[in-house]
């Protein structure tokens, strides 16, 4: 018997989440008015008021984390000449399919160098840290930038998650020793937890890439999977440990305490803020729309005054009131708009708002409003004396609810599997599938392909944290097992 689908619920969204993410997702963003595709650049997305504000707020929480962490901000040009790319082969080799190249200039015809739309920014900044730094004691140097890239992507473009303009911060870190250089990716994944884990409410767990997937000059890149449910994982921000490979090409040195001129050591870091926003609405968004944290949310509170014939101005009154009482400390809105009752519940519900304070002419009688919580749906009764405590004791557990409630126990995702049989039945059964591996390095690389064919997953890497399960071979080609990997499928 075929399982019977689950109904949306009757609101402005009609697709289930759970029986269609790809169309749930592109009719929240379409009715939730959060970005428009008609932009006519292929991969160009507009983002709408409503996401912008809320990405926003992502930076402003992610640059305050970063200050705090000892970084400062720089602002670079767009444009980078083709010089630069070709000092660091590898890097170059990994970005040339996906660079914007500018060749022409107004009236004056070709330019005689090509300039590349930034893709990402090591090969301008590092130019500049080479007449910048001087001394160890300019060490530990730690800049950030918040700025839009480009990236000539192939794949089938999305709102947020994918496209060929994307919106990001990224660090650019000079330490005097590898181990200085170390110390910072394992901060960079710290921020990413507090940001994305903490007040994002997106459970992840952190992988070391395999050799064959990681940023291209990169000793090693630590990436942040975002665990979507149904064993599908969405990669979010990623920190890369350089080494020397872009000091020497650079000539960032620095003079040491011992009077020698020396390399520096480098990290970079690349929180994306729009592909954040798009694994947030994702995976905490219902089939009632938006569901977000208290402290990203556009507008916090909306009241809705419930108006009856000859009432409306003693409701409306009481409304701003509410109003006036709760603006200095939240953002807050009243919907005195034509439409029904229940339209401005569905509408807000779609937008996301935390709290909705439903006032009428009974409750005014009473001396009381509801409040109702828009991540569980919760109604309060609430007299109006106790109206700021109510809403201060919500605010301050909203988001933690959230959390409390998203967060999947990476443990109970996984299936340990020896064969590659029972790998292909977890993976098709919404598992992640842990297993032995011959090798990260490129070694396995062969190995790495027969997953994507056969098994119809990717190669996520090795975990970061305490590895708890050993394997004695690899999965596909029989060899000792020199690592345990866990292979899923992605967004």
């Amino acid at each position: 018997m075929a399982k019977k689908k689950k109904e949306a619920p009757l609101t402005g969204i009609t697709i289930s989440k759970e029986d269609d993410f790809s169309g749930w997702y592109t009719e929240l963003i379409n009715k939730a008015e959060l970005a428009d595709i008609r932009y006519n650049i292929k991969g160009f997305v507009v983002y709408r008021e409503w996401a912008t504000i809320t990405i926003r707020k992502m930076y402003k929480k992610t640059e305050d984390l970063l200050e705090e962490k000892g970084h400062l901000p720089l602002t670079m040009p767009s444009l980078i000449p083709e010089s630069n790319f070709l000092l660091e082969a590898e890097h170059v080799e990994g970005f040339a399919p996906e660079l914007f190249w500018v060749t022409e200039a107004g009236n004056s015809g070709k330019l005689p160098e090509r300039l590349a739309l930034r893709p990402t920014s090591e090969t301008a900044l590092y130019k500049m840290y080479s007449m910048w730094i001087r001394s160890y004691k300019d060490l530990p140097y730690k800049r950030y930038l918040s700025c839009q890239v480009w990236r000539y992507e192939g794949k089938m473009t999305r709102p947020f998650l994918r496209g060929r303009e994307f919106h990001w911060i990224e660090s650019h870190n000079v330490f005097a020793t590898m181990e200085g250089a170390m110390e910072q990716v394992k901060e960079d994944m710290e921020s990413t937890y507090q940001i994305l884990q903490d007040e994002c409410c997106i459970p992840m767990i952190f992988f070391q890439r395999p050799e064959w997937d990681k940023f291209a000059g990169a000793v090693h890149t630590y990436a942040a999977d975002a665990l979507m449910g149904s064993g599908k994982v969405l990669q979010l921000p990623s920190t890369h440990l350089l080494g020397q490979n872009f000091s020497k090409p650079f000539d960032v040195k620095f003079v040491d305490t011992d009077g020698e001129e020396k390399y520096g050591y480098q990290t970079c870091y690349g929180p994306a803020q729009s592909r954040n926003y798009g694994a947030m609405i994702a995976y905490l968004g219902d089939d009632q729309g938006l569901v977000l944290p208290f402290d990203l949310a556009p507008i916090q509170i909306v009241i809705i005054p419930i108006l009856f014939k000859e009432k409306e101005d003693i409701v409306l009154t009481k409304a701003k009131e509410i109003f006036e009482r709760l603006k200095n400390k939240f953002t807050v809105k009243i919907d005195d708009s034509d439409e029904s009752p229940g339209s401005k519940f569905y509408n807000w519900e779609l937008k996301g708002v935390p709290i909705r304070i439903e006032i009428g002419p009974r409750d005014l009688e009473k001396n009381q409003m509801v409040l109702v919580k828009r991540h569980d749906g919760k109604k309060i009764f609430v007299k109006d004396p106790d109206l700021e405590k109510v809403v201060d004791e919500i605010a301050q557990n909203y988001t933690r609810e959230i959390k409390e409630k998203s967060m999947i126990d990476f443990e109970s995702q996984i299936e340990l599997t020896y064969e590659k049989d029972a790998a292909i039945e977890a993976i098709k059964n919404g598992k992640i599938v842990a297993c032995g591996f011959c090798s990260i390095d490129l070694d396995g690389e062969r190995c790495a392909e027969i997953v994507e064919k056969d098994i119809g997953a990717e190669v996520r890497g090795k975990r970061v944290d305490e590895e708890k399960h050993e394997f004695a071979t690899c999965l596909i080609c029989g060899k000792p097992a020199s690592c345990t990997v866990y292979l899923a499928k992605s967004y």
